[in-house]
């Protein structure tokens, strides 16, 4: 019986899962790795992948999974951003990225290192590149202007009226008071 037989639909590569298959098979080459040796490397690593698989992954036959992705990240020796996109020859190359559609590669790169958001809503542009740090980075990967640490830092965001205490708190970054105000 089929995937579509049991009312299930198989899980379909998108434009991303197909640029993760070209540069694996890219990297994998340029490493002189048969899909056998990748395989064997990715089992020494703790994340075995058949050899057909990795071919199927290649093809986009199969899809790749976040745990997949950062086991072949680090056999390969490379962040998961060189798998994720495109190289491309300029900046203003157009890549597809799934769920965004056709932008720009060094928007999708910045976006990928998490450097900005792949895109900015016009007149909201600092707000969301504020927003995109503070729920996409720990602080301590933040950009410091000057000599400005991460105390000065929380009270500028704070002052903006953004929830920063809510998240390092969930985060465990930050101690919250307890219910009640009491301590003791």
């Amino acid at each position: 019986m089929t995937e579509q037989q049991r009312g299930r639909r198989a899980i379909e590569v998108g434009p991303t899962g197909t640029t993760v298959g070209l540069n694996l098979g890219r990297l994998r080459k340029r490493h002189g790795l048969t899909t056998r040796q990748l395989s064997g490397a990715l089992e020494r690593a703790g994340r075995y992948i058949p050899a057909s698989g990795i071919t199927r992954m290649e093809k986009g036959e199969r899809s790749v999974t976040v745990d997949d992705l950062a086991a072949l990240c680090r056999v390969l020796g490379v962040s998961p951003s060189a798998l994720l996109l495109p190289l491309t020859s300029q900046p203003t190359d157009s890549v597809e990225v799934t769920g965004a559609g056709s932008v720009s590669a060094v928007d999708a790169w910045q976006w990928a290192n998490g450097e900005r958001p792949l895109s900015l809503t016009s007149g909201k542009e600092r707000e969301e590149l504020v927003e995109h740090r503070l729920y996409g980075l720990p602080l301590w990967l933040w950009p410091q202007s000057g000599n400005e640490d991460a105390s000065m830092m929380r009270a500028r965001l704070l002052a903006a009226g953004l929830p920063v205490d809510d998240l390092y708190g969930d985060m465990g970054m930050i101690e919250r008071p307890r219910a009640g105000g009491d301590d003791g």
